[in-house]
């Protein structure tokens, strides 16, 4: 991929999700790997299997189920981002995996490319986070596994913990500057309303009750939840991150909401906590594999 893309999906892959930071998308990559390796194993793959990865992003789990498998599988990367699809069909070309990659542009509510009970096994990762129509996204996937297929995915549980109390803003402790935290607040609100964005509209309750409405069996979960503190980061990291691909960072945020003083203030308050590993984090996550009855209905 070359040049500087439109597609924000994939500005925030290639660049938005650590701020332009090799170390912090080396710390990413190395919080994600155990998360892949959980879904995979989850989907219980075989040598020659098919598998669907929705919503591939760069490729993290479908590159890896490719070597599971083998020569005789076949791996289909989904997306709705034509710019990722190209990057992750270039990867392939050079790892010598093309022969047994395909893509599609699809969202997860709407798999038609994919035809009805062709597939082995579906995956996702931090797909649903990003879709309003859960239900139609779990219907999808049980319509185009095959009878015994699996289902296994990752969603964070953005809902926890969520909205924070006004003397907190990113983890942080902001009551002598709460005004201005909540000037910011707002503009990621205005973007991903708290009380409907599919984001935070949905707990791990909420998923065993979509899976068994769209004809799962066989349906485990299993919730995790960490509350502790933010690991030390650098500010100007902190500051060009953006949390998803959907909203700005805190640095444009600011720019929107506040003067040069006032963000100024507002950093100085954030800043010694960021970089100390002070400030509080709060992390709930889920991981749901299910079955296609091997039943004809």
């Amino acid at each position: 991929m070359s040049g500087v893309t439109q597609d924000r999906w994939a500005a925030w892959f290639l660049h938005r999700r650590h701020g332009g930071d090799p170390e912090e998308l080396r710390r990413t990559l190395e919080y994600l790997a155990p998360i892949r390796d959980r879904v995979i194993a989850g989907a219980q793959l075989t040598e020659g299997d098919t598998i669907l990865d929705v919503g591939c992003g760069d490729g993290l789990i479908a590159f890896r189920a490719a070597e599971v498998v083998g020569t005789s599988g076949m791996v289909i990367f989904s997306d709705i981002s034509a710019e990722l699809l190209d990057r992750c069909r270039m990867l392939a070309d050079e790892v010598e995996l093309a022969d047994r990659c395909q893509y599609v542009r699809a969202a997860a509510r709407d798999l038609g490319p994919i035809e009805n009970a062709s597939i082995d096994a579906v995956t996702m990762r931090s797909v649903l986070i990003y879709e309003q129509d859960k239900s139609a996204a779990f219907a999808e996937a049980h319509r185009v596994l095959r009878p015994g297929g699996r289902l296994s995915l990752f969603e964070p549980i953005n809902r926890f913990g969520y909205p924070e109390p006004p003397g907190r803003f990113m983890g942080a402790d902001v009551r002598p500057v709460v005004e201005l935290a909540a000037k910011v607040r707002a503009v990621y609100e205005t973007i991903q309303p708290s009380n409907s964005d599919p984001m935070v509209n949905f707990d791990e309750r909420d998923l065993i009750h979509l899976a068994q409405e769209a004809g799962f069996a066989e349906i485990h979960l299993q919730l995790y939840v960490d509350i502790g503190r933010r690991k030390p980061m650098a500010w100007e990291t902190f500051l060009n991150r953006a949390g998803n691909p959907r909203i700005p960072t805190l640095r444009e945020a600011m720019a929107q909401a506040l003067t040069l003083e006032e963000a100024d203030h507002l950093s100085t308050r954030l800043r010694p906590q960021i970089e100390a590993g002070t400030a509080r984090d709060s992390l709930a996550v889920a991981y749901l594999s299910a079955s296609r009855s091997t039943e004809q209905p």
